[in-house]
């Protein structure tokens, strides 16, 4: 895989994971409603995958090493593996309950980032324990901090 898309395809994956989950805690914890988890996923699936895509290429021409295509090739594998990822979170939610279907989808989460940990560690050479333990880490921080701040709000507001 060239190094461009792969940087937009890791990229895509992990904030794919962590941000559509970090929403479907905090929205389900709010709101306990499906159509409002759905309607979540849908959004960052649009919104967050454009705004990923932008981010990244405006940093690959901020380092001014590579080529218009290969930025472009980044911007592109960015967005679709963001958007297309995003949405994955979705069939969950139309084939199990509220409840169970946020629990599939952090399990699901939680193995592409530990397979995608794996791959990376794996490549450069580090330990992959170390390295799927600390991604995790992250990742698990902000399913809490999202599942707490989206009972807060519905507290505050309801």
């Amino acid at each position: 895989m060239k190094k461009s898309v792969r940087t937009g395809v890791t990229f895509g994956l992990t904030s794919g994971a962590i941000t559509t989950l970090g929403l479907m805690v905090g929205l389900n914890s709010g709101t306990h409603l499906r159509s409002v988890v759905m309607g979540g996923i849908v959004t960052i699936a649009i919104a967050d995958s454009f705004s990923d895509a932008l981010g990244i290429h405006i940093s690959e021409e901020a380092k001014n090493v590579h080529t218009s295509r290969e930025i472009w090739e980044a911007t592109v594998a960015t967005f679709l593996s963001k958007f297309l990822f995003a949405l994955t979170f979705l069939v969950p939610l139309m084939i199990f309950e509220l409840q169970p279907a946020v629990i599939v989808s952090i399990i699901w989460g939680i193995l592409i980032l530990t397979v995608l940990s794996y791959l990376i560690a794996r490549q450069q050479g580090a330990h992959p324990l170390k390295v799927i333990f600390e991604h995790l880490f992250i990742a698990a921080a902000v399913i809490f901090i999202s599942c707490i701040t989206g009972g807060w709000v519905a507290r505050v507001t309801g």
